[in-house]
Order: C-alpha cells, then sequence, then structure tokens
C-alpha cells in the first residue's frame, strides 16, 4: 500500500481524514470547534435526538458546523428499530442527507447494541434508500450480516461507549477485517492517541471517537495527538512490521566478525 493517495473511502466519497470525531460532551463550542480543527476530520457526528436541528441562531451547534464538516446524524438515544428508523427519516429532512450512523442501544448499562433490532433497523433503511454505517458489536458474525445486506461501512465498537478502554479485542477486529470487504471503523471506546495507532496498525480503515477528545484534560492537544496517531498508524500498517519472534535474532550480520571462524 502506497502512502500517497491513500484515502478513505465510503460510498463513493474520499476522505483523506480517517477520523470521525463527535461533538458532544466538550467543555464549550469554541473548545469543541478548535478541537474539530485539530483533529483534521472532516465528518462529524451529531446525536439527533439531543441537539436542535432547525434552531437558524449564529450559536447553534448546526450553524457551527455546516459549510467546514460533513456532518453524519446519529441515532444515539434509539431502543427500538422503529425509533431509530423515525429519528433517521427526521434528520434527512432536516439536514438534507441520506447518511445516517445507526445505532440501536440494548440498555442504559453497556449502552451495546441490540442485534436483532439493529439488524432490522438497518434493513429498513437500505430499503428507504440510505447510507448506513451501524455502530455493532466486534463480532465477525453481525458485521458480516450488516455488510452483505448492503451497509455502506461497518462500526464495531473497541470497547464500551465512553469508557476509554482501548482496543479490548484486536483478534475479532482481524477477523472481521479478513471477512468484510466494506469499510471497517473502530466505533466507542478509544481513549489515548495508541488506541488509534492499534486500530490504524490492525487495518481498520477509520475510527470514531469523542469522548478521548471532549473530555481529556487539554481536548485540543488531544484532537492533534489523534490526528498524528492515526496518520502514524496507518503508514506503519502500509509499511509491514517485522514478524514477531519468541527468541532474539541479531539486527548486525555476524559473517566476517574478528575471530568468530577461528
Amino acid at each position: 500500500m502506497s502512502s500517497s493517495n491513500d484515502s478513505l473511502v465510503i460510498a463513493g466519497r474520499s476522505f483523506s481524514s480517517r477520523l470521525i470525531v463527535g461533538t458532544s460532551r466538550y467543555p464549550d463550542p469554541q473548545t469543541m470547534l478548535a478541537a474539530l480543527e485539530a483533529s483534521g476530520t472532516e465528518m462529524v457526528t451529531v446525536a439527533v435526538r439531543r441537539v436542535s436541528l432547525t434552531d437558524g441562531s449564529k450559536e447553534s451547534l448546526m450553524s457551527m458546523l455546516r459549510g467546514k464538516w460533513s456532518v453524519l446524524p446519529n441515532t444515539a438515544g434509539c431502543y427500538t428499530a422503529k425509533e431509530a428508523v423515525l429519528t433517521a427519516q427526521l434528520a434527512r429532512e432536516a439536514l438534507d442527507t441520506n447518511w445516517v450512523k445507526l445505532e440501536v442501544i440494548g440498555d442504559d448499562e453497556t449502552l451495546f447494541p441490540d442485534v436483532t433490532e439493529l439488524l432490522k433497523a438497518a434493513e429498513l433503511l437500505l430499503a428507504d434508500g440510505f447510507v448506513v454505517l451501524p455502530y455493532c458489536n466486534d463480532d465477525p458474525i453481525t458485521c458480516r450480516k450488516l455488510a452483505d445486506m448492503g451497509c455502506a461501512a461497518v462500526m464495531p465498537l473497541g470497547a464500551p461507549i465512553g469508557s476509554g478502554m482501548g482496543i479490548r479485542n484486536p483478534y475479532n477486529l482481524r477477523i472481521i477485517r479478513e471477512q468484510c470487504s466494506v469499510p471497517l471503523i473502530v466505533d466507542a471506546g478509544v481513549g489515548t492517541a495508541s488506541d488509534v495507532a492499534v486500530a490504524m496498525e490492525l487495518g481498520i480503515d477509520g475510527v470514531l471517537l469523542n469522548t478521548a477528545i471532549a473530555q481529556a484534560e487539554r481536548p485540543v492537544d488531544m484532537a492533534r495527538a489523534m490526528r498524528l496517531a492515526a496518520e502514524a498508524g496507518r503508514l506503519a500498517y502500509g509499511a509491514g512490521r517485522v514478524p514477531r519472534r519468541l527468541y532474539a535474532k541479531a539486527s548486525s550480520p555476524l559473517d566476517g566478525i574478528v575471530g568468530r571462524d577461528e
């Protein structure tokens, strides 16, 4: 893989950044805007059920984002397929986009997806002409089903939402990477820049994150760190790491060492 012209392509759209960044939980709007800028992201997520999509005032979230970033509405806070579909349709009407990050949560404690309702919602939204990016468990079977039905990407969690626990199951992510031809985006659980680098080194196509930046002590600095980690991890993945070995192997050749052959 060459490092040049290495874009993230989702549903025919190219993005130079491999980070998708959320817009909630920042200490203030100015910090949010500065962090988004520092992250280098081109796409941001907005929770449709938690913000006003129609407020046209200069201080509204949408007025601050429009024209600077592509807005990906998400169905956070939905617990059934019916709720998620209705929320996506409202977002399409208000924001004039058929893209949606699909979330259907199973419970308030873990915020894990309800797989049955998620699959049902994805099928309904695809039939309604949406470009669906579903947040799901790191389960290869679920991810393959979502990809096979036509989702534009699959977005398995790295760890529970907001936990900051990082990539807890790299083995499943590797299986998903091998079995799904659509873009694979780690969504949820990232805590710091090294987590992003690990995801990229696994061959993951992108990372969606929010809390790790918004709740950092210095969000703007953390956003820049995430940007650099994504670039470094992706470059390392393309460069091809050396094999892991149980025993040492000298990095310098032993041939010709004085006295060795005597």
